[in-house]
């Protein structure tokens, strides 16, 4: 019998049971909790395959650092999970593997690049799935999925034994159905660095529009009961616009594309035919960036960040959709980037954020998708947005919800 792993794609590599436990078989906030992590997180023994051709049979000779401290915390780390190639795409689609499929629709995309994560969450696969998020790629999963995800602040956690993407945007961090499975994950990834909670009722700004105008009545209205259902929980809710975040996207892109250039130029000019085409299209997209361009994005990234700064002056937590239209179909390898441009469109603002944003599950869409929300705070602001999500949760079932493709059922 085919088991609904298999039939969902979400798996590269089962990882064997030695391998997957503390060798002191010791217990821990985690103990026996079941983790699958993407596979451009190294696991030991265990192949890292990224999901490329280029490294099908290369082998992790160490644990991730996020890994290790997972392990020590009594969790069992069950498997690779599955992912767009180099982490690179936010469908997940372009995996030299084969691409995940959505456990609520098979004919829509997973999101990614942490597609697999996502997936194996919703589905039942694992209880707790880490990804890697550069431009949405946690964020976007959970959205597509029905699941929450947080992309942690910049720099928290240690990204050793992780393949990069861009160092200056890279971030590790865990998927679970709840905000508490969630919490419970980054506090053990966290270590000694416990992430303060904000008290009392909050600040919220709902900002209308965010990026663009052009988002779905069905977002518009799950994003809004959210607003809505906070403000009866006593928090304060108000439009206050994040500035700058129209141009914030190609920013991101345009710092990004130029480190994945340089991070994978010696693989495109020697063997470019073994690249799934969507990435090797963004590759040569970033060997086209110049040093003058870089700098200034560099220069707008500042400008954004000194206007976040002053935002989360005025509030305590922004409150924005996950992405702007309804979980996509799967497309054609030659729609691949523009899709993931719209897609992406209000992820990547917050990416130039140095602050957390958690994504969770908010409503379901006329077509039977997911809707996902963001909630993004200052630098360190985790414990807040965990706070927040949890008395969300409390009083909704969103994230209780159940895909029809799920362990225990077909």
């Amino acid at each position: 019998m085919v088991s609904v792993a298999d039939r969902l794609n979400t798996v590269i590599s089962w990882v064997p049971d030695a391998a997957g436990v503390d060798a002191a078989g010791v217990s821990g906030p985690l103990s026996g909790v079941r983790i699958g992590v993407k596979d451009n997180i190294e696991v030991a023994g265990v192949r890292s395959t990224c999901g490329s051709e280029y490294f099908a049979d290369r082998v992790a000779e160490s644990d991730a650092a996020c890994v290790g401290a997972l392990k020590r915390a009594g969790a069992v780390i069950t498997s690779t999970l599955n992912l767009a190639e180099f982490a690179v795409g936010v469908t997940s689609q372009n995996s030299a593997s084969g691409g995940p499929v959505n456990p609520w629709d098979p004919t829509r995309v997973p999101g990614g690049s942490s597609g697999g994560s996502g997936v194996a969450v919703a589905a039942g696969v694992v209880d707790v799935s880490l990804g890697t998020d550069t431009g949405g790629s946690i964020r976007l999963p959970a959205a597509c999925c029905g699941v929450t995800g947080l992309r942690p602040s910049v720099g928290v956690l240690d990204m050793t034994g992780i393949f990069p993407v861009s160092a200056e945007f890279d971030t590790v961090g865990p998927l679970a159905r709840s905000a508490a499975q969630v919490r419970e994950t980054f506090a053990v990834l966290a270590g000694e660095h416990p992430a303060p909670v904000r008290t009392g009722p909050l600040r919220i700004s709902l900002p209308w529009p965010f990026v663009t105008a052009d988002v779905d009545p069905a977002v518009r209205d799950a994003v809004v009961g959210v607003a809505d259902l906070l403000r009866e929980l006593g928090h304060r809710v108000e439009n206050v616009p994040v500035r700058h975040s129209e141009s914030a996207q190609d920013v991101v892109y345009t710092l990004i594309y130029s480190d994945l250039a340089k991070i994978h130029a010696d693989r495109l000019r020697d063997e470019p035919s073994r690249f799934q085409a969507a990435t090797r299209q963004r590759i040569r997209l970033g060997l086209n960036i110049s040093d003058d361009q870089v700098v200034a994005a560099r220069r707008q990234r500042d400008v954004f960040r000194a206007g976040t700064a002053e935002l989360f002056g005025e509030v305590d937590v922004v409150l924005t959709p996950a992405m702007p239209g309804d979980v996509p179909l799967l497309g054609g390898s030659d729609a691949v980037v523009a899709q993931a441009r719209r897609m992406g469109q209000l992820t990547y603002p917050w990416s130039l954020h140095d602050g957390p944003t958690l994504a969770l599950p908010v409503g379901t869409h006329p077509s039977g998708m997911p809707i996902g929300a963001q909630l993004t705070a200052v630098r360190g602001g985790e414990g807040t947005l965990f706070a927040l999500a949890e008395q969300f949760q409390a009083h909704t079932d969103w994230h209780r919800r159940l895909p029809p493709v799920r362990v225990g059922v077909g």
